[in-house]
Parts: structure tokens; C-alpha cells; sequence
């Protein structure tokens, strides 16, 4: 598709859609949300630049390999598992910290955000594996 209508918005709604997704995504374990819905909204907008731009593009924009990402997305939310194992407890329990940043003090982070990363991963990984195979053929 050659759409110059399609090619302007998408270079708009592109980074408003990957906002989205990330904002979705990080909310995930206090309100509705996570990485699924997260990377289902990212891959939505890459979907629309696969249309507007091709699937070559598309690829070029991703900037990773996707079976890459979607290896790195399984690792994480795997590892997210095992930390509660160290700990004693069991398999996927939540742990908690704190982490101090410098201009924001302390800030509490916990498992439950790596998981939801590895999540969107593999979700953003997968979907876009489809889209693309279905644009190049």
C-alpha cells in the first residue's frame, strides 16, 4: 500500500500507540493491564507501519530480531520465578526492594514488573512474527 495519508498518520500514531503500550504495561500489577495488553498495543502499532511502510520497514523499525526478543521475554519472566525460589518461597511469588535513584529517592520494585517485561516481550515478539509473515506474503 502506498498511502501518503496512512504513511503521515502512522509516523504520528506510532510513538502515541508505544507510549501507550509502555504506560499499560507498567501499571499492569496495580490496575488493569500488564505486558500482555501492553504488547498487544505495541504490536497494533507496529502493524499499522507494516501497512503503511512494508514489512521491511517494519523489521528496520523493530531494531531487534524477534525470535531475540521473544528468547529474552522467556529468560525474564523465568528468572522473575526464580528469585522467589532463592528466597524459599515458592515459584513465581512476588518479591519486593527498594532501589534509590538519585533525584527520586527510594523507589520500591519488585517481580512482578520483570515478569510483565517478559511478558510484553515474548506477547510483542510473537504477534509481530505473524503480522510480518502475513504482510510478506
Amino acid at each position: 500500500m502506498n498511502s501518503t495519508i496512512l504513511q503521515t498518520a502512522t509516523r504520528y500514531l506510532l510513538p502515541l500507540l508505544l507510549v501507550v503500550s509502555l504506560v499499560i504495561m507498567l501499571q499492569g500489577h496495580n490496575k488493569p493491564g500488564g505486558g500482555f495488553i501492553g504488547a498487544l498495543i505495541g504490536a497494533a502499532g507496529f502493524a499499522l507501519h507494516g501497512m503503511a511502510f512494508g514489512p521491511k520497514a517494519t523489521r528496520t523499525a523493530l531494531r531487534v530480531d524477534l525470535v531475540w526478543l521473544m528468547a529474552a521475554g522467556l529468560a525474564m519472566a523465568i528468572a522473575s520465578g526464580l528469585f522467589a525460589v532463592v528466597e524459599g518461597s515458592a515459584f513465581l511469588t512476588g518479591q519486593w526492594g527498594s532501589v534509590h535513584v538519585p533525584g527520586f529517592g527510594s523507589i520500591k520494585v519488585g517481580t512482578p514488573l520483570l515478569f510483565d517485561i517478559g511478558v510484553y516481550c515474548v506477547v510483542l515478539g510473537v504477534v509481530m512474527s505473524i503480522v510480518l509473515a502475513l504482510l510478506e506474503e
